[in-house]
């Protein structure tokens, strides 16, 4: 899932998300769009599709990674999290149920239950508390979310997140009570903020040999192209990640063969489409040495044709993951592609 934290995925129109990188669905922040453009402004525009002009699904996360990031800002208790907004020093508080309103007026396809992402490292005792806690706000969540209506035609759907830190029995503890909840897909947070790849895929494994094999199961902001091709192994079916677009505008390309600094002089005078094999007209309309000179002249098109090049590839992998999965292939495929698509080219 493209990340459109505030309702747009950073330089890249709706249309090309369609058209060119022919993505299923986006991800919005409850945290960030409650802020700003705010609820009000949703409901009166019809909800996040409509503002935005985007006719497909949307997941919300519920603001429970600002629980983490923003840990300068807010305070933990029983009830709930005061924030203080990034934007204006203004304090707000979120409960579980306030988070499940505020997804209802956004309108996301997919809602998430608002939990505590642990920092990495943490201690046994405080992965356990805010696990237990994560646990007794999803019952809050689940019952409000029950005894709530829709705002526009189409149903939302909730999915719970698993918690425990890198803690065998936690992460074990977590995933049977958010199976026991029934409901119709599962997510997994609190990895991916820090931790080695090897603990993220141990915890991965070990959850996703509990979750029910017939929902989906969605790993929270995960990651680069080789941690997908790992997870998916593992059992995972949904992603959504910043990185291919933050590491766009920074220069970084993901293709087919290798990743490519766009910034060093060695693309200056190479004459030949960022990745003849991308599904995107832009990377193959547009060569390495156009693309380095957009962004040595500090060009917006750069960054630009650079997210749209590394979403497209992104869809690419998961699409040929499916197609391999369904011919029976995936493994051996995925031994051959780790290889090429983690090198410096």
């Amino acid at each position: 899932m493209p990340v459109g934290t505030i309702g747009t995925v950073k330089t890249i129109q709706q249309r090309d998300l369609k058209e060119q990188i022919q993505a299923q669905i986006i991800l919005g922040n409850t945290y960030h769009l409650y802020l700003k453009p705010g609820t009000g402004i949703l409901e009166n525009a019809g909800g996040l599709h409509k503002f935005i002009n985007w006719d497909r699904p949307i997941l919300t996360d519920s603001g429970g990674f600002q629980v983490y990031s923003l840990s300068q800002r807010r305070k933990i208790t029983e009830k709930g999290v005061t924030f203080r907004s990034h934007i204006d020093g203004s304090k707000h508080f979120f409960t579980p149920e306030f988070a499940m309103d505020i997804q209802r007026s956004i309108g996301a396809d997919i809602i998430m239950a608002f939990d505590e992402c642990t920092p990495y490292p943490c201690t046994y005792e405080y992965a356990r508390k805010s696990m237990e806690m994560t646990h007794r706000w999803l019952k809050r969540c689940v019952n409000h979310f029950n005894n709530s209506t829709p705002l526009y035609d189409y149903k939302q759907t909730l999915f719970p997140i698993v918690q425990g830190s890198v803690y065998k029995d936690l992460r074990a503890k977590s995933a049977e009570f958010i199976a026991s909840m029934e409901q119709e897909g599962n997510a997994i947070g609190g990895l991916s903020v820090g931790e080695p790849a090897e603990e993220m895929y141990a915890m991965t494994d070990h959850v996703c040999q509990i979750l029910p094999k017939d929902k989906p199961r969605y790993l929270m902001g995960v990651g680069t192209p080789a941690n997908i091709l790992e997870c998916i192994s593992l059992g995972i079916d949904m992603f959504d990640c910043v990185l291919p677009t933050r590491n766009a505008r920074h220069g970084l390309l993901y293709t087919s063969e290798g990743i490519i600094n766009i910034k060093n002089a060695k693309w200056k005078d190479v004459h030949e489409p960022l990745d003849p094999n991308s599904t995107a007209a832009t990377s193959r309309e547009h060569t390495k040495a156009y693309v380095r000179h957009l962004f040595a002249a500090k060009e917006i098109l750069g960054a630009q044709i650079a997210s749209i090049h590394n979403l497209s590839f992104y869809l690419w992998l998961v699409k040929e993951a499916r197609k391999h999965i369904l011919e029976g292939t995936f493994s051996v495929w995925k031994d051959a592609m780790i290889p090429k698509i983690t090198r410096r080219l």
